[in-house]
């Protein structure tokens, strides 16, 4: 049904009033006038059908009584006898009669047109697009919606042809869909429209055919919602799916493939279309699908999101793969599907340990250069118990050449040269284990012990440059996960460059203070502190690069290697000024590192 324009209610307004009552008028003026067998007051009906325009029933059914009324005025008016009052008696029983009955019709074919208007009106509260159309595709109807995405007001829509007006692109010709239309009364498809302003709109169509008394198709109800950026990001998607470097597969609750991308189809070396519908087992093995990819994926379509990384081996060798599933729910809150996404970071581990072992290679460097320094001292350190070993040995000689011997004293002097001796092997022992060459060793250690070795090593050098080493180590201090001689090595750098900035100072003591202590987040904090020249701006910002240094013969490397080790073992490395003088550098560790990735999940190659 097409109504009004808003233009047009309010011309008729305007006008049917009056038109109207200048129409009653002309009949009353007219059936006065005319012979009484004429029935002009049948013409009446006219009067009460454009009443029904402009009123509400009550006001319709007014002027009907007062067209009744007129017509019974003007057969008085007339007065006629004779048979000519008898024809004019039955003329205006008949025109009142037809008044009636046309006032009954027109009142009950204006309320449906009210109901039509209300359940229009209410088409109109929706944010769908609704419009009606003909078998002829021209538009009846166009509700709020429909203006509002396309831009069209109805009265600009209305009676122009729906493909025309919008340009309509149809998924399949238009006579195979008016065809499914007729057979089963109702369409859906994609659509794509375009709007007043020439931009394009995707649109969910759904069509609905309504049929007339005797069954002949009638008109179309058309509803279309808007899927633009539902479809732009449907493209979005499929765009990262198929570009992806990684490899990407979508697994149904059933643990089928619904989806996979080239990157997956190089990588097992068979074609998507014959992956897709594949059950996971099928494509990698019932015993790893069983221990690996079905307890994954059920945590993912109970919800959860899953990840997990370690060294593989696959079909192609052994790989080092990422692996995470995430939950999908397209269609509601219940996961419907897991998207599967593998990361082959294969090449980045591989250099990865080259780095690691070329960084190994530089730090043994470093220490056994850093030892070199400290080749005097040493020498010292060993020859103190060395020597008095040898006389403690030539002593006991001499008692034994007593006569007689006296064993006793031989006893203490051999005693006394085994205990120096062992200093000696300690010594040996300790610059053993800084200089050795070793792959990395996790293991938890007291860091109190493990400073105190590296103080012993470096006494003799302190006291040649006139240094006093002071230690003040907590009592309570938490043991720590980690490498202990590349840790010690960063204990050794860190007070070697503390004597040596002392050893040019002329004024002033020479005092190095080492400290350990718990930090407030339960991890250990080491510091070194010196009493010497301090840091300038311009090398504190720099001292941790690589290659940067300021001594003349240095390599510029001991403290950005520091760095890296204090790093590697999850904690953190810096400088400060200290006061009154000097420079101190601090290091944190944590007192446990976080834990490796699970071993359950090496060896099993991922869906």
């Amino acid at each position: 049904m097409t109504y009004p324009t808003p233009s047009r209610r309010k011309v008729s307004s305007a006008l049917l009033p009056v038109a109207t009552a200048a129409l009653a008028t002309g009949i009353f003026v007219a059936d006065i006038l005319t012979p009484v067998g004429v029935a002009v007051a049948g013409l009446y009906v006219v009067v009460v059908l454009l009443a029904t325009r402009f009123l509400r029933p009550r006001g319709v059914v007014l002027v009907a009584a007062g067209c009744a009324v007129l017509a019974v005025v003007s057969f008085i008016l007339a007065r006629p006898s004779g048979l000519e009052a008898e024809e004019g008696a039955v003329n205006a029983l008949i025109s009142i009669a037809a008044i009636a009955v046309t006032t009954f019709l027109a009142l009950r074919g204006k309320a449906a047109e009210v109901r039509l208007r209300d359940q229009a009106s209410l088409l109109d509260l929706t944010h769908d697009t609704i419009f009606v159309r003909g078998m002829d595709d021209v538009i009846t109807y166009w509700n709020r919606g429909a203006a509002e995405l396309y831009g069209w007001p109805a009265e600009d829509a209305v009676g122009k042809v729906s493909h025309q007006l919008m340009q309509t692109t149809f998924p399949a010709p238009l006579e195979e869909i008016n065809a499914e239309l007729l057979r089963a009364g109702r369409w859906e498809g994609e659509l794509i429209h375009t709007k007043r302003d020439a931009t394009r709109v995707t649109v969910s169509s759904r069509w609905s055919l309504q049929r007339d008394r005797q069954g002949r198709p009638a008109m179309i109800l058309e509803t279309n919602n808007d899927i633009t950026e539902r479809k732009q990001a449907e493209y979005l998607t499929g765009q990262v799916f198929e570009i992806s470097p990684d490899w990407m597969s979508i697994v149904g609750r059933d643990y089928r493939y619904q989806r996979v991308n080239p990157v997956l189809e190089r990588a097992w070396g068979t074609p998507a279309e014959r992956i897709v519908g594949t059950h996971v087992a099928d494509l990698m093995g019932t015993e790893r699908f069983e221990q690996t990819s079905k307890p994954n994926l059920d945590r993912c379509f109970a919800g959860e999101d899953v990840t997990f990384s370690g060294w593989i081996p696959s079909h192609r060798g052994r790989r080092y793969l990422a692996v995470s599933y995430s939950p999908l729910r397209p269609h509601s809150e219940r996961v419907e599907a897991a998207l599967v996404i593998t990361r082959d970071l294969t090449d980045h581990m591989l250099a990865s340990e080259a780095l690691r072992a070329a960084q190994a290679d530089l730090a043994h460097v470093n220490r056994v250069a850093t030892m070199g320094q400290l080749t005097a001292s040493i020498a010292h350190e060993v020859n103190q118990p060395i020597a008095a070993a040898v006389i403690n040995a030539q002593a006991a000689m001499r008692w034994l050449g007593s006569d007689p011997p006296n064993l006793d004293e031989v006893r203490e002097a051999l005693g006394r040269a085994i205990d120096s001796g062992r200093r000696a092997g300690d010594v040996i022992g300790r610059i053993r284990a800084v200089v050795s060459k070793a792959p990395p060793r996790t293991s938890r250690f007291d860091l109190n012990e493990a400073a105190s070795d590296v103080i012993a090593l470096t006494r003799s050098e302190a006291l040649k440059h006139g240094v006093s080493v002071q230690a003040r180590l907590a009592t309570d201090l938490p043991s720590v996960d980690g490498d202990r001689v590349q840790l010690q090595q960063v204990i050794l750098n860190l007070i070697m460059n503390a004597i040596e900035a002392m050893s040019g100072a002329d004024d002033g003591p020479r005092e190095l203070w080492l400290s350990t202590e718990t930090d407030a987040a339960g991890g250990v904090r080491v510091a070194v502190r010196d009493s010497g020249p301090g840091l300038d701006a311009k090398s504190a910002a720099r001292l941790f690069e690589a290659f940067y240094t300021t001594k003349p013969e240095g390599m510029g490397m001991g403290l950005a290697i520091c760095r890296s080790i204090v790093e590697e073992h999850g904690g953190r490395l810096w400088a400060s000024a200290n006061e009154p003088r000097g420079a101190v550098f601090q290091l944190t560790l944590p007192a446990e590192r976080a834990e490796a990735d699970p071993a359950e999940h090496a060896g099993q190659m991922p869906a």
